[in-house]
């Protein structure tokens, strides 16, 4: 029997503790750990929020300024998935999508990323709960997922972006 297995078995008490007695000490952050929690300490409480929203404006610039509708297959930047496979990545698509979105073209956005699009209103829901609640302190209703629906809706995309992969009919209509 190895030390380790001693240990497991409980020579230091309950199986998978630490030996009674024994402190250790607390790590001691570094300078910018210091400095972002000093940051975050005296920051105002809807500033999170509104970092979160600047960066998905920002995404959503990009998808409005770049057009990927009319862009060319190898125009930068490019999937690198789909670049060195000819494959259509699990995200292949989204920006399209989201740009048809923007332009409230529903359908055509489906069609370039069904799953993309049928998420939307969960992730905003999400966020405005969130946000709403750390910057306002509003009690919205939170939209709780369990787990197993989480996990499904992964092995969905999975088999979503293998279908889409597939060289044969009907499978050849999701290619974009």
């Amino acid at each position: 029997m190895g030390p380790h297995a001693e240990h497991a078995a409980g020579a230091y008490g309950a199986p998978g503790s630490w030996p009674a007695g024994v402190a250790y000490p607390a790590v001691e952050p570094d300078r910018f750990t210091r400095l972002v929690l000093r940051l975050h300490a005296r920051a105002p409480r809807w500033a999170v929020p509104l970092a979160a929203l600047g960066c998905v404006g920002l995404g959503m610039a990009y998808a409005l300024l770049s057009d990927p509708t009319h862009s060319d297959p190898d125009a930068r930047p490019t999937c690198l998935l789909k670049l060195t496979t000819g494959l259509d990545c699990p995200g292949c698509g989204g920006t399209r999508a989201l740009w048809y979105v923007l332009h409230a073209d529903l359908p055509a956005a489906a069609r370039h990323h069904f799953l993309f699009v049928f998420s939307l209103p969960f992730l905003a829901w999400l966020f405005v709960s969130w946000a709403g609640n750390r910057a306002f302190g509003w009690r919205l209703p939170e939209l709780r997922i369990s787990p197993k629906v989480i996990g499904g809706f992964l092995a969905l995309w999975l088999a979503f972006s293998v279908a889409r992969n597939l060289p044969w009919a009907p499978f050849t209509s999701l290619y974009v």
